[in-house]
C-alpha cells in the first residue's frame, strides 16, 4: 500500500514538473512572438518596400511581388532608393547630423546620469525613493507637452533670456532655440531618466566591502571610483547609453520643434520623405539603412556580452 502510495506520489510530482517546465518555456516564449509581431513583420514590410519604386498612387509604390496572368510570380526589386542614400550628399550629412546629435547627447546624459544616480545611492535609505520618484516624475507628462514647455523657457521672450536680461549678464536675448543647442538640450532632458536608473541599478549592486579594502590597501578616493566603481558600473553605463543613443538618433519631435530648418536628423528626414514627397521606398531606405548602421552593431555587442558574462 505505502509502496503505491508512493509510486504515485511521484507520478503525480513529475507531472507538476512538467506542467511547470511547460509554463516556463510558454512565459520565455512570449517576448520572442511578441518581437516577431510587432518588430520583425513590420521591418519586412518596410524591407520590401525599400525595393520598389514610387510612383503616384494609392499605395504609392509599385508592387514588388506581382501574380502574371499565367500564374507565374514576377519579382522586381529596385535598388534605386538605396543608390540614392550613396550618392546624396543630403542623407550622408543627415546621418553624420544624427550621430553627432545622439552622441553628443548621450555623452551629455552619461555625466549627469552618472553623478544624479551616484547621489542617489549615497543618499539616506529613506530618501532614495524619494529621489528615485523626482526622477520618474517627468513621465508622469506628456512627452510632446514638456518638449513644448522647452520652447516657451528658450524662446527669446523666455524665462531663461529674461533672467539674464534682469540679472545683467546680456543685452540682448540671445539665440537659444532653433538651433542644435536647443535639440541637445531637449535630448538631454528627455531621456536623462533613461541613464539614470539603470546606473543606478548598477551602483546598487556594488559591495561597499570592495571599496572598503580599496581604501584600507591606501587607495585614494579618486583611483578608487575609477579602478573600483567604474569598471563594476559598466552593465549600467553600456545600458543607459544604448537607451538614450538609439532613440535619440531617430528622434523626430524634438528636432521638428526646438531645432531650425538646418538642423538635420534622420527622424525628420523620414518625416519629409513620407508625407512631403510621397517617396515612400526612399522613406523605407532611409528607416533600413538606420537600423543596419545603428542598432545591428549595438544588438551585436549585447551579444557578445551576454556570452563573455555566460562564459564567467
Amino acid at each position: 500500500m505505502f509502496k503505491s502510495l508512493a509510486t504515485s506520489w511521484q507520478q503525480s510530482q513529475i507531472r507538476l514538473e512538467s506542467l511547470y517546465a511547460g509554463r516556463h518555456k510558454l512565459v520565455l516564449m512570449l517576448p520572442y512572438v511578441w518581437l516577431f509581431i510587432f518588430f520583425f513583420v513590420p521591418f519586412l514590410m518596410i524591407l520590401k518596400i525599400s525595393f520598389s519604386k514610387a510612383m503616384i498612387g494609392i499605395p504609392p509604390f509599385m508592387p514588388v511581388f506581382e501574380w502574371m496572368q499565367d500564374h507565374t510570380l514576377r519579382i522586381t526589386l529596385a535598388l534605386s532608393s538605396y543608390k540614392t542614400l550613396l550618392n546624396d550628399s543630403f542623407y550622408v550629412s543627415t546621418f553624420a547630423s544624427s550621430l553627432y546629435m545622439a552622441g553628443s547627447s548621450t555623452l551629455i546624459c552619461l555625466g549627469l546620469g552618472y553623478m544624479m544616480a551616484y547621489g542617489i545611492v549615497r543618499a539616506a535609505p529613506r530618501l532614495r525613493m524619494i529621489f528615485l520618484l523626482l526622477v520618474i516624475l517627468p513621465f508622469w507628462t506628456s512627452f510632446l507637452i514638456r518638449v513644448y514647455a522647452w520652447m516657451s523657457l528658450l524662446s527669446a521672450q523666455g524665462v531663461v533670456n529674461s533672467i539674464l536680461i534682469h540679472l545683467g549678464f546680456i543685452a540682448e536675448p540671445l539665440a537659444l532655440l532653433d538651433n542644435r543647442f536647443a535639440v541637445c538640450v531637449g535630448i538631454v532632458y528627455c531621456y536623462l531618466p533613461f541613464m539614470v536608473l539603470p546606473i543606478y541599478a548598477a551602483l546598487e549592486k556594488i559591495d561597499n566591502t570592495l571599496i572598503e579594502a580599496a581604501f584600507d590597501l591606501g587607495c585614494t578616493p579618486w583611483r578608487t571610483f575609477w579602478r573600483i566603481t567604474v569598471p563594476l558600473t559598466l552593465p549600467g553605463i553600456a545600458a543607459g547609453s544604448i537607451l538614450v543613443f538609439v532613440p535619440a538618433v531617430g528622434e523626430f519631435v524634438i528636432p521638428e520643434l526646438l531645432g531650425g530648418p538646418d538642423t538635420l536628423m534622420i527622424g525628420r528626414a523620414l518625416w519629409c520623405e513620407f508625407f512631403n514627397n510621397r517617396d515612400w521606398p526612399q522613406a523605407c531606405a532611409l528607416a533600413v539603412s538606420m537600423v543596419i548602421i545603428f542598432v545591428v552593431p549595438i544588438m551585436f555587442f549585447q551579444w557578445q556580452q551576454q556570452k563573455i558574462e555566460s562564459g564567467l
